[in-house]
């Protein structure tokens, strides 16, 4: 796929244009917006009570990613706010600065490679210019340089009054899901830090199967989740001898150094584990045993639990074929797994509605705590009080683009790129502010089949295009 420079709403700007300005309303009230340092389609539609896609015809914006600072944007519609900032006249230059010197960025170039050739820092560029991620600048922006000796304001002070997440071990982090990882820009102006991968792990293979995925990550400066899920047949053979193996693969793979594992992947169904072996109990063995091998090699290493799949399919209980992922993590800690993980692995990607609704689902059993995000956290904190959530795949379902969506999976045929986004975000701010979760993945950055398994419906990396990492960026820097 094509790469582009994703630009969070231009963050990376020149700090020396004015404030808002609006026009006198005309016979239709036509709104004037001035794009500002920071701002992007997202939160300036949020202002006005209108969408990214309005704003977006309006003004024949092709590339919702790519505002600038100063930009004159038509809001459509009535409704917007009244004007709180000073009004700028239309078409006023805004002044050159009086000292350093200015650089047109070209194609190709960094803040690193910038500062190189005038023998400064990124730091210090990235603080003259008002930019708060120093991996977004694009092609044509126009940069301030610090003079020699020159010394670099301080960043501003944040706004009084924010709200303060509650503290959790680690703090909250957001990541991606990747398979291609040709969007790292566009990840991290997401406020993504976090990439996963998984790995299909075969009787045998050593731990070295895994070093590529952890050096991509850490190459692009991302930390790393692996998750990692054998073979359900192999498993069938001899269970009990599967586990030590399989622990002894995990134990190499934590010596290569990636920041978290997670052991298997929905494990409470047939697909995943063999037919009539399933339960809470058969898992914590293989938990227990991969726990204590991640840690004696390297304890530094995150353990995630599997996060089995959301389903109500088993009617409450557990059957030769699979069980309720409730039913499961009941066995589970009947079994005493809480002491062999750090954190529980949940997958949340079935939702339709924003992550804030807890009822109204227009599909059948509309009640099932699966349907939705916040019935979601309550029950599986209420299973492990003690633990933290890991959302090891969290993503809602969009045809938009695609075409229509295979069968099974038409529930998701209404929804829509933006609300895929606007969800995304409210997703992410909620976990945040819960203080309950320690790590969301977003399922995913960058998938392309689009079949039976319809993954590139999830993707938020869309052609060239990627709504969501804007309504996350902001969610991830307010």
């Amino acid at each position: 796929m094509r790469r582009f420079i994703f630009v969070l709403g231009l963050l990376a700007a020149l700090v020396v244009f004015g404030n808002v300005a609006l026009a006198a309303p005309s016979s239709q009230e036509q709104i004037i917006h001035i794009v500002q340092p920071g701002e992007n389609l997202f939160r300036i539609s949020l202002r006005y009570n209108t969408t990214i896609s309005a704003i977006a015809t309006a003004n024949g914006i092709a590339n919702v990613n790519l505002i600038y600072v100063g930009q004159r944007l038509v809001i459509p519609g009535p409704g917007a706010p009244a004007p709180t900032a000073t009004p700028v006249p239309p078409g006023q230059p805004t002044p050159p600065p009086t000292d350093g010197t200015i650089y047109t960025v070209v194609r190709g170039d960094t803040l690193s490679s910038i500062a190189r050739r005038f023998g400064t820092t990124y730091q210090a560029i990235a603080q003259l210019n008002g930019i708060a991620n120093p991996n977004l600048i694009y092609a044509g922006q126009q940069l301030r340089i610090p003079g020699p000796g020159g010394v670099t304001p301080p960043p501003p002070t944040p706004a009084p009054g924010a709200p303060t997440p509650a503290p959790i071990p680690g703090g909250f982090e957001l990541g991606g899901h990747v398979f291609s990882f040709a969007y790292p820009e566009q990840m991290r102006g997401a406020g993504m830090t976090w990439a996963k991968y998984q790995i299909k792990w075969n009787r045998g293979e050593p731990a070295s199967i895994a070093q590529d995925e952890i050096n991509n990550a850490r190459d692009r400066g991302f930390k790393v989740l692996l998750s990692v899920l054998g073979d359900p047949g192999q498993l069938a053979q001899n269970p009990t001898q599967y586990y030590q193996e399989f622990a002894s693969f995990l134990g190499g793979v934590a010596a290569l150094g990636p920041d978290a594992i997670e052991v298997w992947n929905e494990q409470n169904i047939e697909r995943e584990w063999p037919a009539g072996q399933i339960s809470g109990a058969a898992y914590t063995q293989m938990l227990s045993a991969a726990y204590q091998a991640i840690k004696s090699a390297n304890p530094n290493v995150m353990v995630i639990s599997g996060a089995p799949a959301p389903t109500g399919f088993f009617g409450g209980r557990c059957t030769a074929n699979g069980c309720d992922d409730n039913v499961f993590l009941q066995q589970m800690a009947a079994a005493g797994a809480g002491q062999f993980f750090d954190c529980t692995g949940i997958h949340y990607n079935e939702g339709i509605l924003p992550p804030t609704a807890s009822s109204g689902d227009p599909r059948g059993n509309s009640t099932h705590y699966t349907r939705y995000y916040p019935t979601m956290v309550n029950t599986y904190r209420s299973i492990f009080p003690n633990k933290p959530l890991c959302f090891t795949e969290l993503g809602y379902l969009t045809p938009e683009g695609l075409g229509p969506l295979p069968a099974g999976f038409e529930w998701a045929a209404n929804t829509t790129l933006q609300q895929q986004a606007e969800w995304l975000a409210s997703a992410a701010t909620l976990a945040r502010n819960s203080g309950n979760v320690r790590l969301m993945i977003i399922w995913n950055v960058d998938a392309t089949l689009y079949g039976a398994d319809p993954q590139a419906g999830y993707a938020i990396v869309r052609g060239n295009q990627c709504l969501a990492c804007i309504t996350l960026g902001a969610a991830m820097n307010r």
